[in-house]
């Protein structure tokens, strides 16, 4: 049927589009974690290698930026600052010269620490007021959300 001249434009959707609801929902969860970091002494790259290379330690350059979805250069450029600062070290590797292992240092494993006790308490702080049935459906729902625009599908889960 067509539209009749007399309504008009159509309006603003009732409620708005699940991709901008999600968007806004990210954005302020990024400020705000990284304010808790902040808080804590660290920074989200701080944390996110930290967490990587705690989860498995030992890993190459090359690995941690494969696994932090990030390039070799700006990896580099976070582990200098982290070497400077005592957090980390570089091992060269016996067998492949190229190669670097990293390992936490004892500050390293204190700034984990801190950092950790950060993102547990901010997660409980974002969880507030869902159970978890909710929490677990909000995860699907998320994950099918990022199948649906990437074209992908079961996406695993990653904590790092």
């Amino acid at each position: 049927m067509a539209r009749s001249a007399a309504a008009g434009p159509p309006g603003p959707p009732e409620h708005p589009p699940i991709g901008l609801l999600v968007a806004r929902v990210a954005k302020a969860m990024d400020r705000a974690f990284d304010q808790a970091l902040a808080a804590a002494g660290g920074t989200r790259p701080t944390w996110l290698v930290l967490l990587a290379i705690k989860s498995r330690p030992h890993r190459t350059q090359s690995e941690l930026a494969q696994r932090l979805e990030i390039s070799e250069p700006t990896l580099t450029h976070h582990l200098d600052r982290m070497v400077a600062s005592g957090l980390v070290t570089r091992t060269p590797d016996p067998v492949n010269r190229r190669a670097q292992a990293i390992t936490l240092t004892a500050e390293g494993d204190a700034v984990f620490a801190r950092l950790r006790a950060a993102a547990v308490a901010f997660d409980a702080t974002a969880r507030r007021g869902l159970g978890e049935k909710d929490v677990e459906q909000l995860r699907h729902a998320l994950i099918t959300l990022q199948d649906n625009v990437t074209g992908s599908s079961g996406v695993e889960e990653r904590s790092t």
